[in-house]
């Protein structure tokens, strides 16, 4: 992230806002932009390509939330939802939908800035949670191909699994490919023969 936050602080009430930005000002250097109104929010916030939205609504609705963390992109950036009350299952809904902090008791402005940094690093968390997890699911898949690249190699060639493995190997090197991209083309083309 840039060393100035942008920060979009989604409000309808202006004063609101106002007090808000006044607060963020007062905590730290941030470029802050006020969306006051829901109709196309996602465009709005894409516009301004923020590092962290904070929204500040007093009794969201389990659809208004839905709406709201769509069109705030949770998973592209650190969402912080600042409510009046606790209403039940619409925090764990929030969190579910990516929102990365969830705030009962409306918007302290003493409170404002460890909770973007608890956003920002929960986010972080999270992101890169959501990388491990698909590189392992490709390792994974990777694996499973080349295995049964292995197999079609031992049962064609006669070969037992470590001189498969090598032969894959030695043709990806020698063609400068990744060994679970050989496997893939042999398994294709196995598939074609069938």
């Amino acid at each position: 992230m840039r060393s100035k936050l942008t920060i979009v602080v989604v409000e309808e009430d202006r004063d609101r806002a106002l007090g808000i930005v006044d607060a963020l000002q007062n905590t730290g250097d941030y470029e802050v932009f006020v969306i006051a109104n829901y109709s196309g929010l996602a465009r709005k916030i894409a516009m301004h390509e923020p590092d962290i939205v904070l929204i500040d609504i007093d009794n969201p609705t389990r659809d208004m939330l839905e709406e709201l963390t769509i069109a705030s992109g949770p998973l592209e950036r650190p969402v912080a939802m600042f409510v009046s009350s606790s209403a039940g299952g619409l925090a764990r809904a929030a969190i579910e939908a990516g929102v990365s902090a969830y705030v009962v008791d409306g918007l302290a402005p003493e409170r404002l800035k460890p909770v973007i940094d608890t956003a920002i690093a929960r986010f972080g968390l999270v992101r890169q949670m959501r990388q491990e997890l698909v590189e392992t699911r490709r390792a994974l898949e990777e694996r499973k191909v080349i295995d049964r690249a292995k197999g079609l190699l031992m049962k064609a060639k006669g070969i037992d699994e470590d001189e498969a493995y090598a032969l894959l190997r030695k043709t990806a090197m020698d063609q400068g490919r990744k060994v679970a991209d050989v496997a893939e083309a042999l398994v294709t083309a196995a598939g074609l023969l069938r």
